[in-house]
């Protein structure tokens, strides 16, 4: 018998969709298979915990679930019929609220054909009934989930499923892919496959949004005098000017060079410019500061220091 999905995801009943996702998503990092190798209690566990979010994850199937039409596993739950039912639809309820009591039954072939709409309709919604959805995880690269393009999940079974990312997908996000999950036992649809995504950190690229932020070094000289560098986007190198006097922190917007939105347009890009010397000792330079007499003034005054 399944147990309880909340329980399973120890959230309470009234929890939001957001709750629900967090405690999968705090369960499912503790359990996952790949960091617990050869745990076969962790891997049950995860197996159960994929199954619950699969069922309060989405808010159709939860609202079903809550309403008693399916239950925790997801099988659909037959609905009584009754005898007044058929006498509603059919006219009978006269008779069948008279006080003649089961009188109406002398009727037997009017009995055959009510029992016969009965377990036809019960053998026709098990015919119709939707396979069960299948949850994935898929790690992605953080330019491949800003891009977008096709990914392939190596089934248990061997096969693959490829998977279509939409340009901009985000972390955690769950991509489903209709009729692809499993076979319905009847003559219903397949279930669906839903693939939730993991965003792997970019070396130098962080993301708020649909903006990306990029801390871009630069060398004393561009910084003084002004130069034009190369500067790395999501979409490719652009060449961009560094103006005179560029102190540490000053922050360059590239309009357009961020993520990709659903309406075509995209985001911006924020490269916040750091100011770095040379990694070894330069003689030259030494002996230019230190003969250097420049303008007084100090860094600090703004510290009272």
């Amino acid at each position: 018998m399944a147990v309880d999905p909340y329980t399973t995801l120890g959230v309470k009943k009234h929890a939001t969709q957001e709750e629900i996702q967090k405690a999968y998503r705090r369960l499912a990092k503790k359990l996952h298979p790949d960091l617990n190798p050869g745990n076969k209690i962790a891997e049950d566990k995860f197996k159960e915990v994929s199954a619950a979010y699969d069922l309060l994850g989405d808010p159709d199937k939860r609202a079903r679930f809550d309403r008693g039409e399916i239950d925790a596993s997801g099988t659909e739950r037959p609905r009584q019929q009754y005898y007044r039912d058929f006498a509603d639809q059919n006219g009978w309820s006269a008779a069948y609220t008279n006080n003649s009591g089961f009188s109406d039954f002398g009727d037997f072939a009017g009995s055959e054909d009510i029992l016969s709409e009965i377990f036809g309709r019960a053998g026709s919604a098990g015919r119709r009934r939707r396979g069960q959805d299948v949850r994935y995880h898929l790690e992605l690269s953080f330019l491949d989930a800003v891009n977008g393009g096709k990914q392939s999940i190596v089934l248990p079974d061997g096969t693959t499923l490829d998977v279509n990312i939409p340009p901009g997908t985000r972390d955690g996000q769950i991509l489903r892919l209709r009729g692809k999950g499993r076979p319905a036992p009847g003559e219903g649809p397949a279930g669906d496959a839903l693939i939730e995504i993991s965003v792997l950190p970019h070396p130098y690229f962080t993301r708020k949004g649909d903006d990306i932020y990029l801390d871009l070094p630069i060398s004393l000289k561009e910084a003084v005098l002004s130069a034009r560098v190369r500067v790395p986007t999501p979409g490719g190198v652009v060449t961009v000017a560094v103006p005179k006097w560029s102190n540490t922190g000053r922050v360059l917007r590239l309009k357009g060079r961020g993520v990709p939105r659903a309406d075509g347009s995209k985001g911006d890009e924020y490269v916040k410019l750091m100011l770095m010397l040379p990694e070894k000792p330069d003689p030259k330079l030494e002996a230019f500061v230190a003969g250097w007499q420049p303008v007084e003034y100090s860094p600090r005054q703004s510290m009272g220091v």
